[in-house]
């Protein structure tokens, strides 16, 4: 059997070992694959069996110029990179690793949030830049700060990322409102409810779906103007779910108070 990982420096910087993958066949790492050149992708998995990947895009065209792909496995929990319909179609096993960083995840999504409210940043260098020292009260801040106890914290996509971000959320006193397809068991503070009402009632709301096309781009002008006027969004899961021109001229209008995005349309 032969393996090859297309963008190992980001799975390993050298601080792990593949001698597990040694053990199971011919082994080739690549550190980095331009995700920009499709027939670079398909020269380097040539005629291996098992293809390893982060990020690297592996598309219908990929596939066919790789006859022996057998398996195609994501080191991350999205697996959007890959074309699944194309793999379908061939017999190829797609798989990925859905917890390796659902408690990370969750615990950034609160980073991001407080940061929004409690602004610690940017507090931090204004009084490095000594404003709080020129300010004639002692109580000194830049931007109002928001307390989360009461608010609603609305989800759409409730698997592990989702599930721990609901429970953090219950920590800080927040009812919270979630959109899934996944059954969703009530608890004190917690229920499930349809995306209209969660997006309507959301004081934040944070993304945690798959991107999938029918996703692409869901929040829209649309649903942005439907939600509450200053509404905080957070998106750790992926870019393209936001409609990035629309989440612009909300923000410039007001409509949206806050957005913390660890993910873009276009990366890098």
């Amino acid at each position: 059997m032969k393996i090859v990982v297309l963008d190992g420096y980001t799975e390993n910087p050298g601080d792990l070992s593949w001698s597990a993958l040694e053990q199971l066949g011919e082994l080739v790492v690549y550190d980095r694959t331009s995700y920009e050149e499709s027939d670079l992708v398909a020269e380097r998995i040539g005629d291996a069996d098992v293809a390893i990947l982060n990020k690297t895009p592996i598309s219908k065209a990929t596939m066919d110029q790789c006859p022996n792909l057998k398996l195609i496995a994501v080191l991350a929990t999205g697996y959007n990179v890959v074309d699944l319909e194309a793999a379908r179609e061939r017999g190829i096993v797609v798989t990925n690793i859905p917890a390796y960083s659902t408690h990370a995840v969750a615990q950034h999504v609160f980073a991001l949030l407080l940061e929004l409210t409690n602004h610690v940043g940017l507090h931090s260098e204004s009084v490095k830049a000594g404003n709080w020292a020129k300010a004639p009260d002692f109580c000194y801040w830049e931007k109002p700060m928001m307390e989360l106890e009461g608010k609603t914290f609305g989800i759409v996509g409730y698997g592990r990322i989702g599930q721990a971000a609901a429970r953090l959320a219950l920590a800080f006193r927040m009812e919270v409102l979630v959109s899934s397809s996944h059954t969703i068991e009530a608890a004190p503070g917690l229920r499930g409810a349809g995306l209209e009402e969660v997006l309507s009632r959301a004081d934040v709301l944070s993304l945690h779906c798959p991107l999938t096309e029918e996703r692409r781009g869901f929040l829209n002008r649309e649903r942005l103007a439907a939600m509450k006027r200053g509404v905080l969004i957070i998106n750790t899961a992926r870019g393209p779910l936001i409609d990035g021109p629309a989440l612009y001229e909300a923000l410039c209008s007001g409509q949206v108070g806050g957005a913390a995005l660890d993910v873009l349309c276009e990366e890098p």
